[in-house]
């Protein structure tokens, strides 16, 4: 079945397109994943909806047939952690493992799922693998105190081919957005999510209500759902789509920095977040204070899940 009525619908340009309904977008995402359409139709949608944005309601029909589509980790005992991390590094080391050794250090299931999409970038695969975590074979479950790194193509193999047009065109696409918002897990989960520029804190915070997600949301570190360790973020907390307020930002840097490394390769990130770790470099603030949320937020969903 092809999607040509659903891009003569989108792809009108910015002023003359119209939003698809939830079960639309549904249908048309669902075929993309499949590979049941030709690459020419796969170019029109994204630039299409590169032009016109994403509603809520279509991004919640895209989570709607990725999630039929996915290959679940198996649920634990407690609520797994999941930290999207698709960004990478450019200019300040990649913390996400930092954050995630963190949390897992406190006990908790953390799953970090995620693909390299660009090749100038630093990425958490990499400085996981440096600290000796490789990345998953095979979709396993995540046990309380460790952390797993899954590749996206291990979740969706028809999610992973579509972010990787992003080499051919140059653009971001909805995957991309999507991979932020979804849940990898079968059982109760909270999605440590970020946004780079204020729409897309508006847009994200949308479908987490609409789909009634567990979430937390922030600024992150170049795209990178772990807090900047040179500032406080406002972060904001999704449960069942309920939104709250943890905390608000604080303009301009800490009055104390931290001292992180000047070489941003997995190498010289590993060696900072072990000594991290064994206590010899302060944890940033801003990353220590997003672990005690986090924590907070996994024990009031721990409770829930008590019968």
């Amino acid at each position: 079945m092809a999607i040509a009525k659903y891009i003569k619908v989108i792809g009108r340009g910015k002023d003359g397109a119209r939003a698809l309904s939830r079960e639309q977008a549904a249908d048309l995402f669902g075929q993309v994943l499949d590979g049941a359409v030709t690459d020419l139709e796969i170019g029109a949608f994204c630039l299409a909806m590169r032009i016109k944005g994403e509603t809520a309601e279509e991004m919640a029909g895209f989570l709607d047939a990725t999630d039929s589509r996915l290959h679940k980790i198996p649920a634990g005992p407690r609520p797994l952690v999941v930290i999207p991390s698709y960004n990478g590094a450019r200019k300040l080391p990649v913390l996400t493992p930092l954050l995630a050794l963190l949390l897992a250090r406190e006990g908790l299931a953390v799953l970090v799922h995620g693909a390299a999409s660009e090749s100038s970038r630093v990425f958490t695969s990499g400085v996981l693998e440096a600290l000796g975590i490789p990345a998953a074979q095979r979709v396993e479950p995540v046990h309380g105190g460790q952390v797993m790194f899954t590749p996206t193509a291990l979740l969706c193999p028809g999610l992973q081919k579509l972010l990787e047009v992003r080499r051919v065109v140059g653009l971001r696409n909805p995957a991309h957005s999507l991979v932020k918002l979804m849940n990898p897990g079968a059982g109760t989960s909270l999605i440590v999510s970020s946004y780079t520029h204020p729409e897309y804190a508006l847009s994200m915070a949308a479908t987490f209500a609409l789909t009634g997600a567990n979430a937390m949301l922030l600024r992150g570190t170049e795209g990178e759902a772990v807090a900047d360790p040179r500032r406080t973020p406002r972060i904001e907390l999704f449960l069942q789509g309920q939104r709250q307020t943890l905390q608000e930002a604080k303009s301009g840097s800490l009055e104390a920095l931290p001292t992180l490394p000047q070489d941003i390769d997995p190498a010289s990130t590993a060696a900072y977040i072990r000594a991290v770790l064994a206590g010899a470099s302060p944890v940033p603030t801003p990353i220590a204070t997003q672990v005690a949320h986090i924590v907070l937020a996994e024990k009031q969903l721990q409770q829930e899940m008590r019968p």
